[in-house]
């Protein structure tokens, strides 16, 4: 199997269009800016929800749905969330189309909506609406919700999982009677995604506060998680907002709290969506194709045969049939591939490019032998191991595959995050080595939208961890008590 695939070193942004397109991932939709998730692209998907959705319920929150279509009105009820998304909203005028008598189809326009309806881009404004008739007393709440749905937001630049006009994404939408009880909330969730992120997908990532320029439209503070691909861009892979009280206010829902006085709500949301298919990609995978961490791994396994005869096939048959009884046990997912139509190289390449995390190859010799030979994605590396106890094997196989992506992950986030104390050092770096850079900076926006608009790196966040430590800002020379973390990012 051919796979041609740009390196990463050549053109990364070409590597990566093409690898998720080969890779049967997903493709371009004939609607501008869309895309159609392929079967392989979303069985990972599916395995991010499920594990996600777990999570959820794990912490408290159930699963609800509200609608695709809010009403315009809505949106200008709370002006910093109308800023922040008017330019993306696609806007729904006309319900009805109708033939003009010249065989053309065109808008009927004594169908034209009373009000205009905003195609769902966050459901916020739709939900606190609805929370308004779901809340009278503090023995209503906290309402702990999350949705799994699509979005719309109008790009004119598109890529395939990392920004395209439609997406798909989970977004939790919290009701509490406190502001402490909500803050909590925000943080509570950022270490669902945290923990999901590192423990799963194997990808490090810092968590962080963003800036007041970066935080989500309508929020009083907004947390994130942020990893590093390989060609050293930063991607924000998650976020936790503290809405405070503004979207209650917004739309007037109120509680009666135990003194019988009524209080405005507070209010949380957190999402993450189908760019972390992108982040998986490209924080893993090499020129020859995907590496998958095997947790998240549609295929973990996949036994190929090599034969000459068909006799020598069904002995093959028989001795897979016990394997994968073993693994099936053990809950390891896996394919045997004894299509007769592709030659063994061929399997190869394929799952290689898929990133099937551990391959088998079952021959006429392994038959007399009571052996097999086992090779790993990662490392792209194989020995012939003994069948007896190979789920044992395999298990454990997977199990360390799992942690060397992580540390190699974590290695190469090490090695491209650099401190550095003056404006010249930044731009040195971001040109040269790129990464995460650790700097000083005064904590005003206007020297972070200067720093954006002479080099186009944001302030990725202000770590959740981060030392104390005095300084100068590295553009205007005031005084800094902590460093923040820049990027260039998607």
């Amino acid at each position: 199997m051919s796979k041609g695939l740009t390196s990463r070193s050549e053109d990364y942004s070409q590597w990566y269009n093409e690898l998720v397109t080969k890779a049967d991932l997903a493709e371009h939709s004939s609607v501008r800016g869309c895309m159609v998730i392929k079967p392989y692209g979303y069985s990972i998907w599916e395995k991010i929800q499920a594990v996600l959705d777990q999570k959820f319920k794990d912490t408290g929150h159930s699963n609800a749905y509200f609608p695709l279509f809010i009403p315009k009105s809505f949106f200008t009820k709370e002006a910093s969330h109308v800023e922040g998304f008017a330019t993306e909203c696609a806007v729904v005028t006309h319900y009805r189309l109708k033939n003009d008598g010249n065989g053309n189809i065109i808008v009927d326009e004594d169908a034209k909506l009373e009000e205009e309806l905003i195609v769902r881009p966050t459901s916020e404004t739709i939900i606190w609406n609805t929370y308004k008739g779901w809340i009278q007393s503090y023995r209503d709440l906290p309402i702990l919700v999350n949705q799994w749905a699509n979005v719309v937001r109008w790009e004119m630049r598109t890529r395939l999982f990392l920004r395209t006009t439609e997406f798909l994404w989970q977004e939790g939408h919290t009701a509490h009677a406190t502001s402490e009880e909500a803050q909590a909330e925000t943080a509570q969730m950022l270490d669902v995604y945290a923990d999901f992120a590192e423990n799963w997908m194997a990808m490090p990532v810092v968590k962080g506060k963003k800036t007041a320029n970066e935080r989500f439209a309508g929020a009083l503070d907004t947390l994130c998680i942020e990893a590093l691909m390989q060609d050293g861009k930063a991607l924000q892979a998650g976020t936790s907002h503290f809405l405070g009280q503004n979207f209650a206010k917004a739309f007037d829902v109120k509680f009666a709290n135990k003194e019988g006085k009524l209080e405005y709500v507070w209010a949380t949301s957190w999402g993450v969506s189908t760019r972390l298919m992108g982040a998986l990609i490209m924080a893993h995978s090499d020129d020859q194709g995907l590496v998958l961490p095997p947790k998240l791994a549609p295929i973990q396994v996949v036994i190929v045969p090599i034969y000459k005869s068909d006799e020598e096939f069904a002995k093959i048959s028989e001795q897979v049939e016990i394997i994968t009884k073993a693994l099936k046990v053990k809950g390891i997912s896996f394919k045997y591939d004894n299509r007769d139509t592709q030659r063994p190289g061929f399997k190869f390449a394929e799952y290689e490019l898929k990133g099937v995390p551990v391959r088998l190859a079952f021959g006429g010799r392994d038959l007399e032998n009571n052996t097999i030979e086992m090779a790993r994605r990662d490392t792209r590396t194989k020995e012939t191991v003994s069948r007896d106890g190979i789920a044992d094997v395999i298990e454990k196989l997977l199990e360390d595959i799992q942690q060397n992506i992580y540390k190699k992950s974590f290695d190469f986030r090490t090695e491209k995050t650099t401190k550095v104390n003056s404006y010249d050092e930044f731009k040195k770096v971001l040109e040269e080595k790129g990464g995460f850079i650790s700097a000083h900076w005064d904590g005003t926006p206007e020297t972070e939208s200067k720093i954006k608009e002479e080099t186009k790196a944001t302030i990725r966040c202000i770590p959740l961890n981060n030392v104390q430590e005095e300084g100068i800002c590295m553009v205007t020379g005031k005084p800094s008590s902590q460093r923040v973390l820049f990027a260039l990012a998607y």
